[in-house]
């Protein structure tokens, strides 16, 4: 029977048992193998690792030798311990009270008590091992030894007599211990990083849960914010449409009692007329010289005083006296930003609108294409046509970023750009501060009140793309070529909303996007 000494000797410091698998540490100190893994893995997060007895420091974690000697000296010398856990595996032999075994026997396939397995830890022919339902399953199923090797190139435990009649013969084999430190290593590493991807797997987990919760408030906080904007704009449109048509009512009311004082002076004016015209009728019916002499020169007088007094201005003033095209062009303006009102960045297909258009423009129906009219078009007045050869997009852009795409291909004299929807009908986008373009005449130009920039090298392309970015302030031009070249950027503070405008002089251009 070992010493208490001894037995103080063969215990693990951290369970304080007899050493099972025992193992060393770089500093010299013996842990048995799952104690110590539990106290590493604990010490993992802080990066830092200390040995339990001496407290020496490890930057990584320590590998950990095999104490064989130890582990044999410590099977030798194994008293009966109380059991950690019960496992469900009991002593084989024992007969009237089975104890939870501590140990299975390879050789013998049986599972083993303290007490019974301090004969078989005295025989070297048997080999111990943590208790085991199936201590079976520990040999060979072709000679029913016990495996002892391994042939990781077919991946099988072997015994020796697999390896005397050359059943692997040319493989390299291991030793069972040293093929399974390997794989519990391979384990180890594989469980780290398994570890670590679950840990950032979690992490990314709360912050994307932390995200919905944000978003749901957030949007909980803009829906009801944007709610009562639109609750406000209803209000003061409401407000707005009485307050324009109480004025057109009150105009109406103005023009109204204007019209019927000059009526009622004229009906005045008529019935004396007809006095007059009576009058002198009569004059000349009588034959009676005297009569008619007699009051030939009061009368004179009197039509004469009449033609200066009767004289009433009946010309009222009743152009725009509603304002209507004032208006109207304000509520267009609105329709306008209303329809083209979207939320984040987009590629913006636009359509050109042909009441802007010149009557020596011509829009094709799907209203990408404007072109050169062989013939002046007799389209209907309005204050939104151009006088010359351009026209506006339908949509206008007032926030955001968008791009556009144009085919120049079918014309040799053009300006296509952006410009202000106040920009007077009768002059040419690029020769006023309220538009930006770029114009091909004689050679290519960058256009902004009526400052022409040239580029060289002249592009080989027909195909252009103008981006707008409206809070940056940006309208940049780029030829569509291989590799896409920039032309140039303008930058400026917009101060209100743009029309996509196009100006031609010979055959066509085409939106094609």
């Amino acid at each position: 029977m070992a010493s208490a000494d001894l037995i103080d000797e063969l215990s693990c410091s951290i369970c304080l048992s007899i050493y099972t698998d025992p193992v060393t540490l770089r500093c010299g100190h013996n842990y048995c193998r799952e104690c110590i893994d539990q106290v590493l893995d604990t010490q993992k997060e802080s990066r830092l690792y200390i040995c339990p007895e001496c407290r020496e420091e490890f930057q990584e974690r320590p590998v950990l030798f095999n104490a064989r000697a130890l582990r044999n000296i410590a099977e030798k010398f194994l008293f009966p311990q109380p059991s950690k856990k019960d496992t469900g595996i009991y002593c084989t032999d024992c007969v009237d009270s089975p104890l939870p075994a501590i140990k299975s026997c390879l050789l013998c396939e049986s599972s083993l008590c303290g007490k019974h397995v301090r004969a078989h830890a005295e025989s070297p022919e048997h080999v111990l091992s943590d208790p085991t339902n199936y201590p079976g399953n520990r040999k060979c199923c072709f000679h029913k030894k016990i495996v002892e090797y391994y042939c990781p190139k077919e991946k099988v435990c072997i015994c020796v007599y697999c390896m005397a009649i050359g059943m692997h013969k040319g493989h390299r084999v291991e030793k069972l211990d040293e093929a399974l430190e390997k794989k519990k290593e391979k384990l180890r590493k594989d469980l780290e990083m398994l570890t670590s991807k679950k840990a950032w797997a979690e992490k990314q987990v709360r912050i994307l849960e932390e995200r919905r919760t944000g978003l749901e408030d957030r949007a909980a906080s803009v829906t009801e914010e944007v709610a009562a904007m639109f609750r406000d704009i209803g209000r003061e449109l409401e407000a707005l449409e009485k307050r324009v048509l109480s004025e057109i009512s009150k105009q109406k009311e103005k023009t109204a009692q204007s019209l019927s004082k000059l009526i009622q002076k004229l009906e005045i004016q008529k019935d004396e007329l007809s006095w007059k015209i009576s009058h002198i009728e009569e004059l000349c019916n009588s034959t009676d010289p005297m009569t008619v002499l007699k009051g030939q020169n009061s009368e004179e007088e009197d039509i004469y005083q009449s033609e200066k007094e009767d004289n009433i201005d009946t010309n009222i003033r009743s152009e725009d006296d509603f304002h209507e095209n004032s208006i109207t062009d304000k509520l267009h303006e609105l329709s306008d930003f209303i329809k083209d009102f979207h939320i984040g960045t987009q590629q913006s297909g636009v359509l050109l609108d042909e009441e802007t258009a010149s009557n020596y423009i011509q829009i094709s129906k799907d209203l990408k294409t404007a072109s050169l009219s062989s013939v002046k078009l007799f389209r209907p007045e309005s204050p939104r046509r151009f006088k010359n050869y351009q026209v506006l997009s339908k949509r206008v852009f007032s926030s955001g970023r968008h791009s556009w795409e144009v085919d120049t291909s079918n014309s040799t004299s053009w300006r296509v750009g952006l410009c202000y929807a106040t920009m007077d009908k009768k002059s040419y986008i690029g020769d006023n501060k309220f538009s930006w373009c770029l114009q091909k005449e004689y050679k290519y130009n960058i256009m902004h009140v009526s400052k022409c920039i040239p580029f060289i090298p002249k592009p080989t392309s027909y195909k252009f793309r103008i981006c707008l970015d409206f809070e940056a302030g940006q309208i940049s031009f780029y030829e569509l070529n291989d590799p896409i070249r920039h032309l140039h950027t303008f930058t400026t503070t917009f101060i209100k909303p743009l029309h996509l405008v196009i100006c031609i002089w010979n055959g066509s251009m085409k939106i094609t996007n």
